[in-house]
């Protein structure tokens, strides 16, 4: 058996022996680049703040970005309408309701509605059936003028005022 042995580790070892005179090359080469071909966004569209709560201005921003050019924006945007509000509360709170008043009939929708209610706007300080009646009579100066026209077939007469101011309406003669 111990025969058996040793010739075992003869062979081993003869054979071990053998590979190592061998000879193993490796060779290798790397070569590259890296390119970063997509950059990140930089343009953000700019933050604006109102700190006052009583403004009849709004914020608005906007921003693009493209891979060769960004760009961002900021503005306000004005309520008129707020701003016409605020006016005519602050004159009625100051004791000029006619003024006030006056003001907000500047909006088709409130001339309207007082006009329907039965109390129209004012008219150059006159105010009731006065004011209806100069309003009638010189309906360019009206907010809701063509609206109106079309409505009462006011286009087809003509007004004037007699000696004591009074508006008379006669209809036009069509040619």
């Amino acid at each position: 058996m111990r025969l058996l042995i040793s010739i075992c580790l003869c062979v081993v070892a003869a054979s071990a022996f053998g590979q190592s005179t061998g000879t193993n090359t490796i060779t290798s080469t790397v070569t590259g680049t890296t390119t970063v071909d997509k950059t990140p966004p930089t343009a953000s569209a700019p933050n604006i703040v109102l700190n006052n709560q009583d403004v009849c201005s709004y914020p608005a921003s906007a921003a693009v970005q493209t891979q060769i050019f960004g760009f961002a924006a900021g503005t306000t945007v004005r309520d008129k309408n707020c701003e016409r509000i605020k006016l005519a509360r602050s004159l009625y709170f100051m004791g000029m309701k006619v003024a006030g008043v006056s003001l907000l009939c500047q909006d088709k929708r409130v001339f309207e509605a007082m006009e329907m209610a039965g109390t129209p706007c004012p008219y150059e300080g006159k105010i009731g059936e006065e004011a209806l009646v100069l309003w009638q009579a010189d309906t360019e100066r009206r907010p809701d003028a063509r609206e109106y026209k079309k409505r009462a077939g006011i286009d087809k007469k003509e007004w004037s005022r007699d000696d004591h101011g009074n508006v008379k309406f006669e209809d036009r003669d069509e040619d």
